[in-house]
């Protein structure tokens, strides 16, 4: 099983994740000439080499009309509603010239029209940059469509987030799995005031990530930084067992008494397993509508699956095996359902290993409202379906069948929605 490995220890930027995947990549060169040919407006990529505290890695430069963020200027994390910047950490920026602003709808149209990539890639684009302006809406207390981004910083983080989905894209890992993440401490100026670290923006999108701080006084993780890792990590904890292949150092700009890097590990792992109890009973004093009730009642309480097989059973009866598949620590409550709810008078247990794909719910939105999206990677696997009580709903409100729904949606036989 081929595993990323995020190790986030110096917090984690889009132009850091970008240099520590690039190492990883067979052909680094080629893969730059390939960035360059996205047809990002403006925006030529650079990988430059990088030494810190003894470590050589790569830093990513993405200049914008020939000016790199950050470059000859202090860095201030500007806000109109959101004047997203994306940069290495504790820049300090401001523009003494004008520059004019864009929304998210001008941020979709660059990535829908414009980009030279998959159309998986155009839809993780537009997905991290969904996260980043959910974020900034919830901060700033206005819709969405009101968030604005600064020129510069709007295609330096496009350039950021397209890189990170295109290399993920060419490495294919089975699963991304990161460390928890340092975000630093202290305050951070921006136009509104002083902030605490992290940024509040990049609190929002990283609630529910395991996060620390620490002596190091600064913001080590920004916002576009946190969309990145909260869209691609599986989950985050301590490195596996892994066979590694090979590593990856993402540098920073800037300087601290710790190596400022994202650092990636692409290797190998186990499969990846977990363990589940069956339970099983046969039956043959019950009706199917007794047995249909028995089953929605399982499943309802936490089974991760029901179903049932015809059988023959003793003096010729036709009968039913009923078969339940649940978490161990739920085994003695199910057992307890299966005797509250069938007629059984024994319950067989079996602890079984189960390999699986990992699996997430993504909402996608479409000319008929939010569709909900089933997720599932892993094993060089992945596959995208539409939840069925969506497609339903919407295809009663709108008199048609499903597979009308379907078809006027072009979901492909992956179950992908364009």
């Amino acid at each position: 099983m081929k595993t990323l490995y995020l190790d986030c220890g110096m917090g984690a930027a889009g132009d850091m994740l970008t240099a520590a995947l690039l190492e990883l990549m067979p052909d680094p060169g080629k893969m730059i000439e390939k960035l360059n040919g996205l047809g990002i407006p403006d925006v030529v990529y650079t990988a430059e080499k990088s030494v810190k505290c003894g470590i050589t890695g790569t830093h990513m430069s993405v200049r914008v009309n020939g000016e790199e963020e950050g470059e000859d200027h202090e860095h201030e994390h500007e806000h109109e509603h959101e004047h997203h910047h994306e940069h290495e950490h504790d820049h300090h920026h401001e523009h003494g010239h004008h520059h004019t602003h864009h929304g998210l709808k001008d941020i979709e149209h660059v990535v829908r029209d414009h980009l030279n990539v998959p159309e998986n890639v155009r839809r993780d684009i537009l997905n991290v940059f969904g996260l980043i302006a959910e974020a900034e809406s919830h901060v700033h207390g206005v819709p969405v469509t009101d968030i604005h981004f600064h020129e510069v910083g709007t295609m330096d983080a496009v350039a950021d987030v397209a890189a990170v989905c295109m290399l993920i894209n060419e490495l294919k890992p089975d699963e991304v799995i990161a460390s928890p993440v340092h975000v630093g401490s202290g305050q951070v100026k921006c136009a509104h005031g002083i902030l605490p670290v992290p940024a509040p923006a990049a609190a929002y999108i990283l609630e529910g990530v395991p996060i620390y701080g620490g002596s190091i006084k600064g913001e080590l993780c920004t916002p576009t930084g946190a969309a990145i890792l909260k869209y691609f990590v599986t989950r985050f904890g301590d490195m596996p067992v892994l066979k590694i292949e090979k590593y990856g150092y993402g540098m920073g700009k800037k300087d601290f008494e710790r190596a400022n890097c994202v650092r990636a590990c692409l290797g190998t792992g186990a499969a990846k397993t977990d363990s589940v109890v069956e339970l099983s009973c046969n039956v043959d004093d019950m009706t199917a509508e007794s047995i249909a009730y028995a089953t929605e009642k399982l499943l309802e309480e936490g089974a991760r699956d029901v179903y049932t097989v015809p059988i023959g059973m003793k003096k010729g009866r036709p009968g039913t095996l009923i078969r339940l598949l649940c978490l161990k620590e739920d085994a003695d409550r199910m057992a307890e359902l299966m005797f509250k709810h069938t007629t059984t008078l024994g319950i067989r247990k079996a602890e079984l290993d189960r390999y699986v794909l990992d699996r997430r719910i993504e909402t996608v939105e479409t000319p008929y409202g939010p569709v909900r999206t089933k997720v599932s990677t892993g094993y060089s696997v992945t596959r995208v379906k539409a939840e069925y009580e969506d497609l339903a709903r919407i295809a009663k409100e709108q008199g048609k069948s499903i597979e009308e729904i379907r078809k006027d949606w072009e979901i492909s036989e992956g179950g992908r929605i364009c």
